[in-house]
Parts: structure tokens; C-alpha cells; sequence
């Protein structure tokens, strides 16, 4: 029997077989199933495998073990579960055996013999109903106990990624600040300061790729991310990020190694968002490799899709951590040398962005030590057209521009216009807003920098005098917002101040 429709059925055990086939016809009858159950093992047995209500004929109260097994069963239940005892008797509750059953069984109805069916039946439905209503309260346990375990998992991953927040964070910081003071004991060194420096930027830049992580997985998960689609060669996109990466192979010391089509594998996509993807999984089999090594990248058409693939040498991957491994904030155990392991969110962003293409992604890896290979499929675009590259040598000469730059914090605005001026360009720098204001009409700017977490007067309050002055003055000064908020609503207010 099935065990779901195990769990809804009356066990018969009544004293002759004459009387089970008898019930057994009569409920029948009525659409209920039943078990006629001819000795204690058999009652034994059904009972483990699931019932919906027992009818029990007295005369088996003092017969054999089966009373003394159907208390014990009943008194291991757990706690959402009362089982259904349904007792015929003859005379009532006035017998010994049937004022002991009912203190001991728990859920006992009594039923005189002889007793009409629509009451039997009656009976017997109201049990039933009773019964389901219990394994609705099982299911909503089981409910609970899967959330609480859920919220458990979650708080204990919550945990570990903001301690390996806290780990990533100083790593890059501890190498920054003793480089820092080692310049300010002694920057006499030129081969010293270019070493100390080349080092600093390396640093930055992973601190930057952390923070851009977080950044893109918050607005992953929120649905905010917004893909600007067009018909791009998906080689030419792969074989930027390949270069790019290359181009860090010595200090990697890890060799890409790339093997693209020679005929174009046009795809309808975001080609930002799919470097985006191609670059996490480069940056990722190179991080898990074994120090040297290789990772192999191929492109192919498949059945009218793209497919893509990352096999690298490096430390494999443990069996069980595999089917996970694309889970926000998932990795595998950490080891103590290894630094710069990332916090678990590349490769949930890829599979993420991936998606948004309308494609998938696939993890494999045979075990520790035997290397990762990575999949990424995508549908190929129906139309063959290719969006043109652009060649860098066709853009327009920069000019100078006078920036108006304000910021309260003075070592940003500084170093902002430092490198301003650098590219350059003419940077005026103020620390607050009424300061900004004050070199308007001396300064005349071609473009304004703006923070908006400002005390006092904060950015927002800055644009709308500088649009006032604008529109007394005839002039529109164009105004990019520098702030760390990047919810939707704070876009569209700052778009909305101007």
C-alpha cells in the first residue's frame, strides 16, 4: 500500500474474521479504506507503517500481546499524533478491560455492539478528519523545524561571511598602512617608492573588486540590476577579459591559455555584465590554483547556444561542496596560507547575470586536488548581426575642463583633484557648500563633482542653488553626484534635484 493512503486507513482488529470482513465491506462501501490485521505481529506492522484510526474489538483487549503492543506504539508517538482508537464493546464502559483501555490507549471512543452503520460510519469519518487535521499540524511542524533550520543556516553562513568580511578588509589595509609609513619615515627611494607604490595599488584594486561585490550582490538580490542588451560577438567580449588577464599572468604565475572559434558567436547581451561574468570565473580559477599552473578557456557552438569553458590544474573541489558552490557566500574550508580568498559572491553573481541572459551555469570537479571546470551557457542571438568595436583612436580629443569639486572630506577632495589635474584638467576644490557657491561666478566650472552627505548644506540642497544661479545666469552646469548611496530611491531623488 501506498503510504500516504496507508496513513488514512482504519486497521481492523476485531476477534473474528467474519466480523472484519464484515466492517471491512461496510466502510467500504462508503470509500474508506481498511486493513484487517488477524494477529498481533500483523497489527504490530501496520501500525509502523501508518494508520488513520484503529477499530478495536474489546474481546482483543485480553488476547494475546496485541493490547499491550498497541500501548506501547501509542505511547511512543510523537507529539502531534493521538491516534484514533475506536472500541466495540458490549456493555458499555462498566468491564474492567474497557475502563483500563480507555485510561491507557488515550484517544478511545466507545461503540456499542450492536450499533447501527450510519453510526459506524459516522464514527469512523469523524476519526478519520481528526486524523487528517493531525497530519496537517505534523506538515506545519516539519514547516517550522525546516525554517528554524533555514534561519539557523542562514545566521551561521551571516556569521562566517562577516568574519571573513573582517578578514578580506585588513588584508589589504595592513599592507597599505605599513607601506604608508614606511614613505613617511623615508621616501628618498625612488625604486622603494615605485615598489611601495605598485604594491598600494594592487591592494586598492582588491578592496575595490570586494566593495563592487557587495555592491552588485545587494542589487542582485533586489532585482535592480538593469541589462543593456545588443548584438555583440561573444569572442570578442571573452578575449577582453582574457587580455586583461594576461596581463597579470607573471605576478599570478598562472598561464591562461584561450581557444576561440574562428567564426563569430553572436549573442544578444550585456557585454559589461557578461566580462563581468567571464572575469569572476578567470579570477577564480586563478585564485584556487596551486600557486602555478594553467587555465584553459574555450568557446564553442552547441544546439544553438554558446557555451563557454574554465577548466583550470588548481585544488579541485570537494564532491559535496560542488552543487553549492554558485550559493551567495558559499566556499569551501579556508585554508590558513591562502589569502585573498574572496567572500563567497563572484560566483553568485555569475550565476545570476548568466540567468538574466537567459543562460545557465555548471560546476565540476572529480575532488581535492584534481581542479574546477566551470560552464557557461548562453542562447545565441537569430540575428548574426555584430555589434562594430570601437577603435580607441577614434574618439575625440579631451579637453580642458575648470571642475568644481566639493567634498567634507578633505583627503577625498585632495586627492580627486590631484588626479584631476593629472589628466589634465583644472580642478577647484571646496569643503562645504557655501563655500562651493562663494567660487561660482570666479571659478565659472565646465562641470561640478558633488558629495551629498555634506553637513550643514548637504548635495541636494547644493544643486538646487547652483540650478537657481544657473537659470539667472543663463547657464546649465552639468553635476555628477559622489555618494556612497546607491538605492533606487536615492537615484531618482538625486536625478530629480538636478
Amino acid at each position: 500500500m501506498q503510504a500516504e493512503s496507508a496513513r488514512m486507513r482504519v486497521l481492523l482488529f476485531l476477534s473474528t474474521s467474519r466480523d472484519a470482513e464484515l466492517a471491512r465491506e461496510v466502510l467500504g462501501t462508503h470509500g474508506i479504506a481498511t486493513e484487517c490485521c488477524r494477529s498481533d505481529p500483523e497489527l504490530v506492522a501496520c501500525l509502523q507503517e501508518g494508520a488513520g484510526a484503529v477499530l478495536l474489538a474489546e474481546e482483543m483487549l485480553g488476547a494475546g500481546d496485541g493490547a499491550l503492543l498497541l500501548r506501547e506504539i501509542l505511547r511512543q508517538q510523537p507529539r502531534w499524533s493521538d491516534l484514533p482508537v475506536l472500541l466495540l464493546t458490549r456493555n458499555g464502559a462498566n468491564s474492567d478491560a474497557v475502563l483500563e483501555a480507555v485510561s491507557s490507549l488515550g484517544n478511545v471512543t466507545l461503540m456499542e455492539r450492536p450499533m447501527r452503520v450510519a453510526a459506524l460510519v459516522s464514527t469512523v469519518r469523524a476519526a478519520l478528519r481528526a486524523r487528517a487535521r493531525q497530519y496537517q499540524i505534523e506538515t506545519h511542524l516539519a514547516d517550522l523545524q525546516r525554517a528554524h533550520e533555514a534561519e539557523a543556516d542562514n545566521a551561521r553562513r551571516k556569521d562566517q561571511f562577516l568574519a571573513m568580511l573582517a578578514h578580506e578588509l585588513r588584508n589589504p589595509l595592513a599592507p597599505i598602512g605599513n607601506a604608508l609609513k614606511v614613505l613617511e619615515l623615508d621616501d628618498s627611494d625612488y625604486a622603494r617608492r615605485r615598489q611601495l607604490r605598485e604594491m598600494m595599488q594592487r591592494q586598492l584594486e582588491h578592496l575595490v573588486r570586494l566593495v563592487d561585490d557587495l555592491l552588485e550582490a545587494s542589487r542582485l538580490s533586489q532585482g535592480k540590476i538593469q541589462l543593456e542588451r545588443g548584438h555583440h560577438d561573444l569572442r570578442l567580449i571573452l578575449r577582453e577579459c582574457v587580455e586583461q588577464a594576461q596581463l597579470d599572468e607573471d605576478r599570478r604565475k598562472v598561464r591562461i591559455v584561450a581557444r576561440l572559434p574562428d567564426a563569430p558567436l553572436p549573442v544578444h547581451a550585456d557585454p559589461v555584465r557578461l566580462g563581468q561574468v567571464f572575469s569572476n570565473l578567470l579570477n577564480n580559477a586563478r585564485k584556487y590554483s596551486n600557486g602555478r599552473g594553467v587555465v584553459e578557456v574555450t568557446a564553442s557552438a552547441e544546439g544553438g547556444e554558446a557555451l563557454v569553458r574554465f577548466r583550470d590544474d588548481g585544488i579541485g573541489m570537494p564532491r559535496d561542496l560542488v552543487p553549492h558552490v554558485f550559493e551567495l557566500f558559499t566556499q569551501g574550508k579556508r585554508e590558513e596560507h591562502r589569502l585573498h580568498d574572496g567572500l563567497g559572491i563572484g560566483l553568485a553573481l555569475v550565476r545570476g547575470l548568466v540567468e538574466m541572459h537567459g543562460g545557465r551555469v555548471s560546476a565540476h570537479s572529480d575532488g581535492p586536488g584534481s581542479g574546477s571546470e566551470f560552464c557557461v551557457w548562453l542562447p545565441l542571438a537569430e540575428a548574426p548581426a555584430v555589434a562594430a568595436s570601437r577603435d580607441p583612436g577614434t574618439q575625440d580629443a579631451r579637453r580642458r575642463l575648470r571642475i568644481l569639486v566639493v567634498d567634507d572630506n578633505e583627503d577625498a577632495a585632495q586627492s580627486l583633484g590631484l588626479l584631476l589635474r593629472a589628466m589634465g584638467h583644472e580642478p577647484c576644490i571646496a569643503h562645504d557648500g557655501a563655500t562651493a557657491l562663494a567660487q561660482l561666478d570666479g571659478f565659472q566650472p565646465d562641470l561640478a563633482l558633488l558629495d551629498i552627505g555634506m553637513p550643514g548644506m548637504d548635495g541636494y540642497s547644493l544643486i538646487r542653488r547652483v540650478r537657481a544661479l544657473a537659470i539667472a545666469a543663463s547657464q546649465r552646469v552639468p553635476a555628477l553626484a559622489l555618494t556612497a548611496y546607491a538605492r533606487a530611491e536615492d537615484r531618482r531623488r538625486a536625478l530629480a534635484e538636478g
